[in-house]
């Protein structure tokens, strides 16, 4: 029996949030960035404070793909630049995404 049973009015549901909490630190997406052309710049609006991406649980950008669940790809991807962001992508824990901008 909680102690907040029955001083409330019975539409009016009480639980703990902690369960919640817990789920958006374990489903909080980290973002690693590929920039390739002027959408990069964007991106880096983006991660600045007047957008404030970490207010959303996606955090700060990660450098390393090991440690990032999604790619976000910003610009052109060329042929010449497509193995290299595959190499990244390969080198991405599972599960992963893949954003392009």
């Amino acid at each position: 029996m909680s102690l907040l049973q029955g001083r409330f009015d019975p539409n009016i549901v009480t639980t703990s949030l902690d369960w919640l909490f817990n789920w958006a630190r374990k489903s909080s997406p980290w973002p690693m960035t590929f920039g390739l052309a002027c959408c990069a710049i964007e991106m880096m609006a983006t991660g600045a404070s007047r957008f404030d991406l970490d207010r959303l649980g996606a955090g700060v950008f990660r450098p390393c793909p090991r440690q990032s669940d999604v790619m976000i790809v910003a610009g052109t991807v060329t042929e010449k630049m497509a193995p290299r962001i595959k190499t990244l992508y390969d080198q991405m824990p599972d599960p992963k995404w893949v954003i392009a901008m």
